[in-house]
């Protein structure tokens, strides 16, 4: 898995918050309304926190956030960050975990109320994805993953090379068996097949011109040609036509409920 400078996750943060999905985040503050409190959320590849400061706020309640990620600078932000939200009159308590996610069991998930990740389900392979279904499903935890790549960008105006970066990019995604945009589709598969209960929506970021949608198409673009050499000339020349443009790209989140 590949880590990510603070910068850039923090650019992004406010798109995130509108892609997700309120709807299943309310489905499953209701199915944890029964659970007793504080609930126990462990955040997988936590990032600076940002899903943390999302969803906390829907969940409601006393909660306990355990977060995990393998960048200790992102972690430390993450902690510090989680540590001084107040959901209503309660406060959220944090601890934080170093070390490699997708080595984590249903032993390691035993009495969490509720498992989640924001863009993490399209950097693992599917053995991966099929482990953590499985530490899930065993554990009786309820998963809510967020903001899956789903492969599909749509840019207005559209451009002749629209197409041969996206599949080039969508390519670059898969190297060395990660599933990139094929990451929904798995992971819906691998938690019914267990048994749980799936629910899926659309999530796609709406970006207008501005310092996210060239940030975004600058690395969509250094992606592509990484895995396309021959587009590389033609890069430049893109982005400089783009420099206005407005990018929908889609994502898929996922509720699953053993």
């Amino acid at each position: 898995m590949t880590g990510f400078a603070p910068e850039w996750l923090a650019l992004r943060e406010d798109a995130d918050a509108e892609a997700r999905s309120g709807e299943l985040a309310d489905r499953a503050r209701d199915l944890l309304a029964v659970n007793r409190e504080p609930l126990v959320i462990r955040d997988l590849g936590c990032g600076t926190g940002s899903m943390g400061r999302w969803l906390s706020a829907r969940l409601g309640g006393p909660q306990h956030w355990v977060l995990h990620d393998r960048d200790p600078r992102l972690l430390e932000l993450a902690g510090a960050s989680l540590s001084g939200v107040t959901v209503g009159t309660s406060g959220v308590t944090v601890e934080t975990r170093l070390g490699d996610l997708t080595a984590l069991g249903a032993a390691d998930l035993a009495g969490a109320s509720l498992v989640t990740a924001s863009a993490l389900l399209d950097l693992l392979t599917r053995d991966q994805v099929n482990s953590l279904a499985a530490a899930c499903v065993e554990a009786g935890v309820p998963a809510l993953f967020t903001l899956s790549v789903a492969g599909r960008v749509e840019l207005d105006p559209a451009d002749p090379l629209d197409a041969r970066l996206q599949d080039a990019f969508n390519a670059h995604q898969r190297r060395d068996g990660l599933l990139g945009p094929d990451a929904p589709a798995v992971a819906v598969e691998a938690f019914e097949g267990l048994g749980a209960r799936v629910e899926t929506r659309p999530s796609p970021w709406r970006l207008r011109p501005g310092a996210l949608v060239r940030e975004w198409m600058r690395g969509w673009v250094e992606a592509a040609c990484e895995q396309e050499p021959g587009l590389a000339g033609e890069a430049d020349g893109y982005l400089r036509r783009r420099e206005s443009a407005r990018a929908v790209v889609h994502h898929v989140d996922l509720l699953a409920v053993p």
